[in-house]
Protein backbone atom coordinates (compact mmCIF):
# COMPACT_ATOMS: atom_id res chain seq x y z
CA UNK A 1 0.00 0.00 0.00
CA UNK A 2 1.59 3.11 -1.09
CA UNK A 3 1.12 6.44 0.32
CA UNK A 4 2.86 9.33 -1.70
CA UNK A 5 3.46 13.16 0.82
CA UNK A 6 3.69 15.00 -2.69
CA UNK A 7 0.15 14.07 -3.65
CA UNK A 8 -2.42 16.94 -3.56
CA UNK A 9 -4.69 14.81 -1.33
CA UNK A 10 -3.52 14.32 2.29
CA UNK A 11 -2.07 11.12 3.66
CA UNK A 12 -5.20 10.40 5.56
CA UNK A 13 -7.44 10.60 2.38
CA UNK A 14 -5.03 8.41 0.26
CA UNK A 15 -4.88 5.53 3.25
CA UNK A 16 -9.04 6.03 3.47
CA UNK A 17 -8.98 5.53 -0.39
CA UNK A 18 -6.48 2.42 -0.46
CA UNK A 19 -8.33 0.48 2.33
CA UNK A 20 -11.87 0.91 0.65
CA UNK A 21 -10.56 -0.04 -2.39
CA UNK A 22 -8.69 -3.26 -1.10
CA UNK A 23 -12.28 -4.08 1.06
CA UNK A 24 -14.66 -3.56 -1.86
CA UNK A 25 -12.01 -5.47 -4.26
CA UNK A 26 -11.72 -8.48 -2.12
CA UNK A 27 -8.00 -8.15 -1.48
CA UNK A 28 -8.95 -7.23 2.06
CA UNK A 29 -11.62 -10.37 2.79
CA UNK A 30 -14.95 -10.42 4.79
CA UNK A 31 -13.79 -11.08 8.55
CA UNK A 32 -9.99 -10.58 8.00
CA UNK A 33 -8.19 -9.07 10.52
CA UNK A 34 -6.13 -5.35 9.94
CA UNK A 35 -2.83 -4.70 11.90
CA UNK A 36 -3.29 -2.30 14.62
CA UNK A 37 -3.17 1.58 14.02
CA UNK A 38 0.57 1.17 15.42
CA UNK A 39 1.96 -1.49 13.70
CA UNK A 40 0.27 0.02 10.45
CA UNK A 41 1.74 3.63 11.14
CA UNK A 42 5.14 2.23 11.62
CA UNK A 43 5.04 0.07 8.21
CA UNK A 44 3.67 2.93 6.28
CA UNK A 45 6.25 5.06 8.27
CA UNK A 46 3.14 8.29 8.79
CA UNK A 47 1.39 9.23 11.68
CA UNK A 48 -0.56 6.68 13.94
CA UNK A 49 -3.39 9.47 14.56
CA UNK A 50 -3.65 9.35 11.12
CA UNK A 51 -4.17 5.60 10.81
CA UNK A 52 -6.60 5.43 14.01
CA UNK A 53 -8.67 8.69 12.37
CA UNK A 54 -9.17 6.13 9.04
CA UNK A 55 -9.87 3.05 11.22
CA UNK A 56 -12.54 5.28 12.71
CA UNK A 57 -14.22 6.64 9.51
CA UNK A 58 -14.28 3.19 7.93
CA UNK A 59 -16.27 1.94 10.94
CA UNK A 60 -18.40 4.47 11.13
CA UNK A 61 -19.26 3.95 7.11
CA UNK A 62 -19.52 -0.18 8.18
CA UNK A 63 -16.50 -1.37 6.53
CA UNK A 64 -14.64 -2.19 9.23
CA UNK A 65 -16.01 -3.18 12.93
CA UNK A 66 -13.81 -3.49 16.09
CA UNK A 67 -13.86 -6.16 18.45
CA UNK A 68 -12.88 -5.93 21.96
CA UNK A 69 -9.27 -7.40 22.93
CA UNK A 70 -9.33 -8.52 19.03
CA UNK A 71 -8.56 -5.62 17.06
CA UNK A 72 -9.92 -4.37 13.72
CA UNK A 73 -11.77 -6.63 11.50
CA UNK A 74 -12.99 -6.43 7.79
CA UNK A 75 -17.04 -6.24 8.18
CA UNK A 76 -18.80 -9.30 7.18
CA UNK A 77 -21.10 -7.76 5.55
CA UNK A 78 -20.09 -4.22 3.21
CA UNK A 79 -22.38 -1.29 3.31
CA UNK A 80 -23.06 -1.16 -0.35
CA UNK A 81 -24.70 -4.68 0.48
CA UNK A 82 -27.45 -3.61 2.89
CA UNK A 83 -28.50 -0.10 0.47
CA UNK A 84 -28.96 -2.04 -3.41
CA UNK A 85 -30.52 -4.59 -3.93
CA UNK A 86 -29.26 -7.50 -5.98
CA UNK A 87 -30.36 -7.55 -9.82
CA UNK A 88 -31.88 -10.52 -10.62
CA UNK A 89 -33.04 -12.16 -14.03
CA UNK A 90 -36.39 -11.41 -15.19
CA UNK A 91 -38.18 -13.73 -18.08
CA UNK A 92 -38.95 -11.69 -21.03
CA UNK A 93 -42.31 -11.84 -21.93
CA UNK A 94 -43.47 -13.04 -25.25
CA UNK A 95 -46.34 -10.78 -25.86
CA UNK A 96 -45.56 -6.78 -25.15
CA UNK A 97 -48.62 -5.49 -23.25
CA UNK A 98 -50.46 -3.05 -24.41
CA UNK A 99 -49.72 1.11 -24.12
CA UNK A 100 -53.02 1.37 -22.44
CA UNK A 101 -55.02 -1.76 -22.16
CA UNK A 102 -53.95 -2.35 -18.36
CA UNK A 103 -54.93 1.18 -17.58
CA UNK A 104 -57.88 1.83 -15.64
CA UNK A 105 -60.52 3.91 -17.17
CA UNK A 106 -59.37 7.16 -15.23
CA UNK A 107 -55.88 6.42 -16.21
CA UNK A 108 -56.94 5.66 -19.58
CA UNK A 109 -58.12 9.57 -19.38
CA UNK A 110 -55.29 10.83 -17.31
CA UNK A 111 -52.82 10.03 -20.22
CA UNK A 112 -55.20 11.75 -22.51
CA UNK A 113 -55.31 15.32 -20.72
CA UNK A 114 -53.14 18.42 -21.57
CA UNK A 115 -52.46 21.31 -19.51
CA UNK A 116 -50.87 23.14 -21.62
CA UNK A 117 -51.08 24.59 -25.09
CA UNK A 118 -47.29 25.82 -25.33
CA UNK A 119 -45.03 22.81 -25.57
CA UNK A 120 -41.48 23.18 -24.84
CA UNK A 121 -39.37 22.56 -27.44
CA UNK A 122 -36.84 20.20 -27.62
CA UNK A 123 -34.41 19.75 -24.58
CA UNK A 124 -33.28 23.14 -24.42
CA UNK A 125 -36.06 25.18 -22.39
CA UNK A 126 -38.62 27.43 -23.62
CA UNK A 127 -38.57 29.34 -26.94
CA UNK A 128 -40.29 32.63 -27.64
CA UNK A 129 -42.97 32.77 -27.89
CA UNK A 130 -44.28 30.46 -25.34
CA UNK A 131 -46.97 31.37 -22.99
CA UNK A 132 -46.66 32.03 -19.35
CA UNK A 133 -43.08 32.53 -19.02
CA UNK A 134 -41.60 35.14 -16.82
CA UNK A 135 -38.43 37.07 -17.42
CA UNK A 136 -36.49 34.42 -15.86
CA UNK A 137 -33.21 35.74 -17.25
CA UNK A 138 -34.01 39.22 -14.27
CA UNK A 139 -34.81 36.96 -11.39
CA UNK A 140 -32.66 37.76 -8.52
CA UNK A 141 -30.53 34.71 -7.97
CA UNK A 142 -28.31 35.86 -5.86
CA UNK A 143 -30.81 37.75 -3.12
CA UNK A 144 -32.98 34.34 -3.17
CA UNK A 145 -29.45 32.53 -2.83
CA UNK A 146 -28.67 34.57 0.09
CA UNK A 147 -32.39 33.89 1.55
CA UNK A 148 -32.10 30.07 0.69
CA UNK A 149 -28.71 30.16 2.74
CA UNK A 150 -29.58 31.74 5.59
CA UNK A 151 -32.94 29.61 6.11
CA UNK A 152 -30.96 26.55 5.30
CA UNK A 153 -28.20 27.53 8.35
CA UNK A 154 -30.92 28.22 10.65
CA UNK A 155 -33.34 25.44 9.99
CA UNK A 156 -34.09 23.28 12.99
CA UNK A 157 -34.75 19.52 13.30
CA UNK A 158 -38.69 19.84 13.58
CA UNK A 159 -38.36 21.80 10.76
CA UNK A 160 -37.17 18.64 8.93
CA UNK A 161 -40.25 16.84 10.14
CA UNK A 162 -43.56 16.58 8.77
CA UNK A 163 -45.26 19.71 8.68
CA UNK A 164 -49.22 21.40 8.51
CA UNK A 165 -50.67 20.09 5.01
CA UNK A 166 -52.33 23.87 4.64
CA UNK A 167 -48.73 25.36 4.54
CA UNK A 168 -46.17 26.84 6.88
CA UNK A 169 -48.14 29.51 9.17
CA UNK A 170 -45.66 32.69 8.08
CA UNK A 171 -45.89 32.23 4.08
CA UNK A 172 -49.79 32.10 4.72
CA UNK A 173 -49.65 35.49 6.80
CA UNK A 174 -47.79 37.38 4.20
CA UNK A 175 -49.94 35.80 1.22
CA UNK A 176 -53.01 36.72 3.42
CA UNK A 177 -51.78 40.25 3.40
CA UNK A 178 -50.30 40.69 0.07
CA UNK A 179 -53.55 39.50 -1.14
CA UNK A 180 -55.73 42.03 0.85
CA UNK A 181 -53.28 44.80 -0.25
CA UNK A 182 -52.74 44.37 -4.09
CA UNK A 183 -56.71 42.31 -4.78
CA UNK A 184 -58.78 43.10 -2.32
CA UNK A 185 -59.07 40.00 -1.46
CA UNK A 186 -61.00 39.55 1.99
CA UNK A 187 -59.50 36.77 3.63
CA UNK A 188 -57.32 36.35 6.89
CA UNK A 189 -54.23 33.76 6.94
CA UNK A 190 -56.23 30.90 8.44
CA UNK A 191 -57.95 30.70 4.75
CA UNK A 192 -55.28 30.34 2.93
CA UNK A 193 -53.98 26.81 1.51
CA UNK A 194 -50.22 26.67 0.30
CA UNK A 195 -50.18 24.45 -2.74
CA UNK A 196 -48.00 22.77 -5.49
CA UNK A 197 -49.08 25.37 -8.25
CA UNK A 198 -52.51 26.40 -9.68
CA UNK A 199 -52.77 22.99 -11.27
CA UNK A 200 -53.02 21.10 -7.95
CA UNK A 201 -55.63 23.94 -6.79
CA UNK A 202 -57.33 23.08 -9.76
CA UNK A 203 -57.29 19.66 -9.18
CA UNK A 204 -58.04 19.73 -5.17
CA UNK A 205 -60.76 22.49 -5.89
CA UNK A 206 -62.28 19.77 -8.32
CA UNK A 207 -62.60 16.96 -6.09
CA UNK A 208 -64.07 18.65 -3.33
CA UNK A 209 -66.54 20.58 -4.64
CA UNK A 210 -67.93 18.14 -7.61
CA UNK A 211 -68.99 14.78 -8.12
CA UNK A 212 -68.67 12.39 -11.54
CA UNK A 213 -71.26 14.17 -13.96
CA UNK A 214 -71.57 17.66 -12.35
CA UNK A 215 -71.25 20.36 -14.72
CA UNK A 216 -68.75 22.75 -14.56
CA UNK A 217 -68.67 26.05 -16.54
CA UNK A 218 -65.33 26.94 -18.19
CA UNK A 219 -64.74 30.21 -20.48
CA UNK A 220 -64.29 29.38 -24.34
CA UNK A 221 -61.84 29.79 -25.12
CA UNK A 222 -59.90 29.53 -21.94
CA UNK A 223 -57.21 27.19 -19.96
CA UNK A 224 -56.54 23.95 -21.10
CA UNK A 225 -55.42 23.16 -17.62
CA UNK A 226 -58.22 24.13 -15.58
CA UNK A 227 -60.52 22.01 -18.23
CA UNK A 228 -58.27 19.06 -17.70
CA UNK A 229 -58.45 18.92 -13.91
CA UNK A 230 -62.24 19.30 -13.87
CA UNK A 231 -62.41 16.18 -16.76
CA UNK A 232 -60.22 14.74 -14.57
CA UNK A 233 -62.94 14.83 -11.56
CA UNK A 234 -65.39 13.39 -13.97
CA UNK A 235 -67.45 16.63 -14.41
CA UNK A 236 -69.49 17.63 -17.94
CA UNK A 237 -67.86 20.50 -19.30
CA UNK A 238 -70.40 23.54 -19.60
CA UNK A 239 -68.19 26.17 -22.24
CA UNK A 240 -69.58 29.86 -22.17
CA UNK A 241 -68.61 32.13 -24.69
CA UNK A 242 -66.24 35.27 -24.05
CA UNK A 243 -66.63 38.65 -25.74
CA UNK A 244 -65.36 41.84 -24.75
CA UNK A 245 -66.53 41.97 -21.61
CA UNK A 246 -65.43 38.88 -20.57
CA UNK A 247 -67.42 35.65 -19.75
CA UNK A 248 -71.19 35.62 -21.06
CA UNK A 249 -72.73 35.39 -17.79
CA UNK A 250 -76.41 35.71 -19.49
CA UNK A 251 -75.78 32.26 -21.03
CA UNK A 252 -74.91 31.44 -17.73
CA UNK A 253 -77.82 31.85 -16.03
CA UNK A 254 -79.83 30.85 -18.63
CA UNK A 255 -78.98 26.99 -18.13
CA UNK A 256 -81.39 24.67 -16.18
CA UNK A 257 -80.27 22.99 -14.17
CA UNK A 258 -77.54 25.49 -13.32
CA UNK A 259 -73.82 23.94 -13.27
CA UNK A 260 -72.47 23.41 -9.89
CA UNK A 261 -69.37 25.54 -10.54
CA UNK A 262 -67.84 28.26 -13.01
CA UNK A 263 -64.39 28.91 -13.80
CA UNK A 264 -63.33 32.31 -14.80
CA UNK A 265 -60.14 34.84 -15.18
CA UNK A 266 -62.31 37.86 -14.32
CA UNK A 267 -58.95 40.22 -14.08
CA UNK A 268 -57.31 39.31 -17.44
CA UNK A 269 -59.15 36.84 -19.50
CA UNK A 270 -56.94 33.92 -20.87
CA UNK A 271 -56.27 33.76 -23.50
CA UNK A 272 -58.38 36.96 -24.87
CA UNK A 273 -57.20 39.42 -22.70
CA UNK A 274 -60.38 40.98 -21.56
CA UNK A 275 -61.63 41.97 -17.75
CA UNK A 276 -64.83 40.87 -17.15
CA UNK A 277 -67.23 43.88 -16.76
CA UNK A 278 -68.60 45.29 -13.50
CA UNK A 279 -72.27 44.15 -14.16
CA UNK A 280 -71.61 41.05 -15.20
CA UNK A 281 -69.21 40.56 -12.37
CA UNK A 282 -71.99 41.02 -9.86
CA UNK A 283 -74.01 39.27 -11.85
CA UNK A 284 -72.43 36.38 -11.80
CA UNK A 285 -72.21 36.52 -8.25
CA UNK A 286 -75.42 36.75 -8.02
CA UNK A 287 -76.18 33.87 -9.96
CA UNK A 288 -73.97 32.15 -7.93
CA UNK A 289 -76.01 33.02 -4.50
CA UNK A 290 -78.79 32.07 -5.92
CA UNK A 291 -77.83 28.40 -7.27
CA UNK A 292 -75.79 27.42 -4.23
CA UNK A 293 -72.78 27.11 -6.98
CA UNK A 294 -69.20 27.83 -6.29
CA UNK A 295 -67.64 30.58 -8.63
CA UNK A 296 -63.10 29.67 -9.10
CA UNK A 297 -61.63 32.93 -9.31
CA UNK A 298 -58.16 31.86 -11.38
CA UNK A 299 -55.86 35.64 -10.87
CA UNK A 300 -53.01 33.97 -12.24
CA UNK A 301 -51.42 37.14 -13.77
CA UNK A 302 -53.12 40.23 -12.40
CA UNK A 303 -50.19 41.65 -11.32
CA UNK A 304 -49.34 42.51 -14.58
CA UNK A 305 -51.10 45.98 -15.08
CA UNK A 306 -49.77 48.24 -17.45
CA UNK A 307 -52.64 50.80 -17.65
CA UNK A 308 -55.33 52.20 -15.23
CA UNK A 309 -56.17 50.52 -11.76
CA UNK A 310 -57.33 47.04 -11.66
CA UNK A 311 -61.07 45.91 -10.63
CA UNK A 312 -60.89 44.76 -7.02
CA UNK A 313 -61.35 40.55 -7.21
CA UNK A 314 -64.32 39.03 -7.42
CA UNK A 315 -63.51 37.13 -4.34
CA UNK A 316 -63.17 40.80 -2.49
CA UNK A 317 -66.71 41.53 -4.12
CA UNK A 318 -68.13 37.97 -2.74
CA UNK A 319 -70.96 38.32 0.28
CA UNK A 320 -71.71 34.82 0.13
CA UNK A 321 -68.42 33.20 0.14
CA UNK A 322 -69.35 31.18 -3.11
CA UNK A 323 -65.65 32.25 -4.58
CA UNK A 324 -62.66 30.20 -4.47
CA UNK A 325 -59.77 32.63 -4.71
CA UNK A 326 -56.72 30.70 -6.99
CA UNK A 327 -53.23 32.49 -7.05
CA UNK A 328 -49.76 31.21 -8.51
CA UNK A 329 -46.44 32.39 -7.89
CA UNK A 330 -45.54 30.51 -11.16
CA UNK A 331 -46.15 33.49 -13.40
CA UNK A 332 -44.57 36.51 -10.65
CA UNK A 333 -40.85 34.64 -9.92
CA UNK A 334 -40.43 31.21 -11.76
CA UNK A 335 -42.46 28.11 -12.90
CA UNK A 336 -39.77 25.70 -11.42
CA UNK A 337 -40.63 27.11 -7.39
CA UNK A 338 -44.13 25.56 -7.64
CA UNK A 339 -46.10 27.07 -5.10
CA UNK A 340 -49.50 28.50 -5.50
CA UNK A 341 -52.07 29.12 -3.33
CA UNK A 342 -55.74 28.96 -2.69
CA UNK A 343 -57.99 31.35 -0.48
CA UNK A 344 -61.13 29.66 0.77
CA UNK A 345 -64.15 30.22 3.43
CA UNK A 346 -63.67 30.03 6.04
CA UNK A 347 -65.85 27.18 6.95
CA UNK A 348 -64.06 24.79 3.55
CA UNK A 349 -60.71 25.47 5.36
CA UNK A 350 -60.16 22.02 7.31
CA UNK A 351 -61.63 19.79 4.47
CA UNK A 352 -59.22 21.64 2.02
CA UNK A 353 -56.46 21.08 4.36
CA UNK A 354 -57.51 17.42 4.44
CA UNK A 355 -57.93 16.46 1.02
CA UNK A 356 -54.41 18.62 0.72
CA UNK A 357 -52.69 16.08 2.85
CA UNK A 358 -54.47 13.06 0.87
CA UNK A 359 -52.84 14.62 -2.45
CA UNK A 360 -49.08 14.95 -1.79
CA UNK A 361 -49.50 15.61 2.21
CA UNK A 362 -47.95 19.21 2.62
CA UNK A 363 -45.73 21.68 0.59
CA UNK A 364 -41.50 21.97 0.85
CA UNK A 365 -41.43 23.69 4.02
CA UNK A 366 -37.98 25.03 2.88
CA UNK A 367 -39.01 26.94 -0.23
CA UNK A 368 -42.19 27.89 1.28
CA UNK A 369 -39.74 29.72 4.29
CA UNK A 370 -37.64 31.45 1.51
CA UNK A 371 -40.49 32.77 -0.16
CA UNK A 372 -42.26 34.22 3.35
CA UNK A 373 -39.04 36.05 3.93
CA UNK A 374 -38.52 37.03 0.24
CA UNK A 375 -42.35 38.52 0.55
CA UNK A 376 -42.03 40.01 4.05
CA UNK A 377 -38.88 41.44 3.48
CA UNK A 378 -40.70 43.88 0.70
CA UNK A 379 -38.05 42.01 -2.60
CA UNK A 380 -41.33 40.02 -3.76
CA UNK A 381 -43.00 43.86 -4.28
CA UNK A 382 -40.16 45.20 -5.82
CA UNK A 383 -39.52 42.44 -8.09
CA UNK A 384 -43.10 42.71 -9.27
CA UNK A 385 -42.51 46.53 -10.10
CA UNK A 386 -39.63 45.73 -12.09
CA UNK A 387 -41.22 43.27 -14.02
CA UNK A 388 -44.04 45.59 -14.85
CA UNK A 389 -41.76 47.53 -16.19
CA UNK A 390 -40.45 45.37 -17.96
CA UNK A 391 -42.97 43.61 -19.54
CA UNK A 392 -44.46 46.93 -20.89
CA UNK A 393 -41.20 47.55 -22.93
CA UNK A 394 -40.84 44.14 -24.41
CA UNK A 395 -44.69 44.31 -25.40
CA UNK A 396 -43.33 47.21 -27.36
CA UNK A 397 -40.62 45.38 -28.89
CA UNK A 398 -42.66 42.42 -30.04
CA UNK A 399 -45.33 45.09 -31.43
CA UNK A 400 -42.72 46.77 -33.39
CA UNK A 401 -41.64 43.45 -34.52
CA UNK A 402 -45.31 42.65 -35.66
CA UNK A 403 -45.70 45.72 -37.43
CA UNK A 404 -42.40 45.57 -39.33
CA UNK A 405 -42.00 41.64 -40.03
CA UNK A 406 -45.59 40.30 -39.57
CA UNK A 407 -47.71 42.86 -40.09
CA UNK A 408 -48.90 41.06 -43.61
CA UNK A 409 -50.29 38.06 -42.08
CA UNK A 410 -51.17 38.86 -38.35
CA UNK A 411 -52.27 42.01 -36.35
CA UNK A 412 -51.98 42.69 -32.89
CA UNK A 413 -52.81 45.29 -30.70
CA UNK A 414 -51.42 46.64 -27.39
CA UNK A 415 -52.55 45.22 -24.25
CA UNK A 416 -53.46 46.61 -20.48
CA UNK A 417 -52.18 43.71 -18.79
CA UNK A 418 -51.01 40.25 -19.00
CA UNK A 419 -47.99 38.48 -20.76
CA UNK A 420 -49.35 38.09 -24.05
CA UNK A 421 -50.39 39.40 -27.46
CA UNK A 422 -53.06 37.36 -29.52
CA UNK A 423 -52.66 38.13 -33.10
CA UNK A 424 -55.00 37.33 -35.29
CA UNK A 425 -54.62 36.21 -38.42
CA UNK A 426 -55.69 38.38 -41.23
CA UNK A 427 -56.47 35.76 -43.85
CA UNK A 428 -58.30 32.32 -43.40
CA UNK A 429 -55.08 30.38 -42.60
CA UNK A 430 -55.60 27.62 -40.01
CA UNK A 431 -53.48 28.75 -37.23
CA UNK A 432 -53.26 25.17 -35.60
CA UNK A 433 -51.16 24.41 -38.80
CA UNK A 434 -49.02 27.25 -38.78
CA UNK A 435 -48.33 26.94 -35.25
CA UNK A 436 -47.37 23.46 -36.02
CA UNK A 437 -45.26 24.55 -38.69
CA UNK A 438 -43.93 27.63 -36.57
CA UNK A 439 -42.88 25.11 -33.94
CA UNK A 440 -40.46 22.60 -36.63
CA UNK A 441 -38.65 26.07 -36.78
CA UNK A 442 -37.94 26.53 -33.00
CA UNK A 443 -40.93 28.73 -32.63
CA UNK A 444 -43.68 28.41 -30.08
CA UNK A 445 -46.46 30.25 -31.11
CA UNK A 446 -50.13 28.61 -29.61
CA UNK A 447 -52.96 28.71 -32.02
CA UNK A 448 -56.20 30.31 -30.29
CA UNK A 449 -58.72 27.20 -31.63
CA UNK A 450 -56.58 24.83 -29.72
CA UNK A 451 -58.00 26.35 -26.67
CA UNK A 452 -61.23 26.75 -28.10
CA UNK A 453 -64.57 24.24 -27.94
CA UNK A 454 -66.11 24.39 -31.96
CA UNK A 455 -64.66 26.49 -34.23
CA UNK A 456 -63.48 30.02 -34.59
CA UNK A 457 -64.54 32.59 -37.19
CA UNK A 458 -60.95 33.81 -37.23
CA UNK A 459 -57.71 31.71 -36.13
CA UNK A 460 -55.20 33.81 -34.07
CA UNK A 461 -51.26 33.10 -32.62
CA UNK A 462 -50.44 33.64 -29.04
CA UNK A 463 -47.63 35.35 -28.63
CA UNK A 464 -45.98 35.67 -24.95
CA UNK A 465 -43.62 38.74 -24.69
CA UNK A 466 -42.47 38.67 -20.89
CA UNK A 467 -40.02 35.88 -20.91
CA UNK A 468 -37.90 37.02 -24.62
CA UNK A 469 -35.18 39.44 -24.87
CA UNK A 470 -35.26 41.65 -28.10
CA UNK A 471 -33.03 39.06 -29.68
CA UNK A 472 -34.72 36.37 -28.73
CA UNK A 473 -38.00 37.78 -30.52
CA UNK A 474 -36.79 38.91 -33.12
CA UNK A 475 -35.06 36.00 -34.43
CA UNK A 476 -38.80 34.27 -33.89
CA UNK A 477 -40.38 36.73 -35.47
CA UNK A 478 -38.41 36.05 -38.83
CA UNK A 479 -38.50 32.29 -38.13
CA UNK A 480 -42.64 32.91 -37.86
CA UNK A 481 -42.47 35.08 -40.85
CA UNK A 482 -41.14 31.90 -43.03
CA UNK A 483 -44.14 29.91 -41.43
CA UNK A 484 -46.79 32.38 -42.24
CA UNK A 485 -45.71 32.66 -45.81
CA UNK A 486 -45.29 28.95 -46.66
CA UNK A 487 -49.02 28.33 -44.87
CA UNK A 488 -50.56 31.29 -47.17
CA UNK A 489 -48.57 30.16 -50.02
CA UNK A 490 -50.06 26.79 -49.67
CA UNK A 491 -53.56 28.06 -49.50
CA UNK A 492 -53.18 30.05 -52.57
CA UNK A 493 -52.18 26.64 -54.39
CA UNK A 494 -54.59 25.24 -53.15
CA UNK A 495 -57.91 27.51 -54.28
CA UNK A 496 -56.04 28.41 -56.90
CA UNK A 497 -55.67 31.79 -58.98
CA UNK A 498 -58.74 33.79 -59.15
CA UNK A 499 -60.33 34.14 -62.84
Amino acid sequence: MALDPAEHQPLQRQLYGALRTAILEGRLGAGGRLPSSRQLAGQLEISRTTVALVYDQLRAEGYLEGRERSGTFVAPALPEELLYARATAVPSRKTPLSSLGDLSARGTLLASLSVTSSPLYGGNGARAFRLGTPALDQFPFALWGRLLGRRWRRLTAAQLSYAEPNGYAPLRSAIAEYARQARAVSCDASQVIVVSGAQQAFDIVARVLLDPGDAACVENPGYRGVQAALVAAGATIVPLSVDADGLDVTSLRARTPAPRLACVTPAHQFPLGVTLSAPRRLALLEWARAHSAWIVEDDFDSEYRFRGRPLPSLQGMDEHDRVIYVGTFSKTLFPALRLGYLIVPARLVDTFARARAVIDRHPSALEQAVLADFIVEGHFARHVRRMRALYAERQDILLGLVAQRLGEWIEASRVDAGMHLVGWLRTRMDDQRVSKRALALGVVASALSALSVGSLARGALLLGFAGYTRVDMRVAADQLSVALHEEHARLFARRGPRR
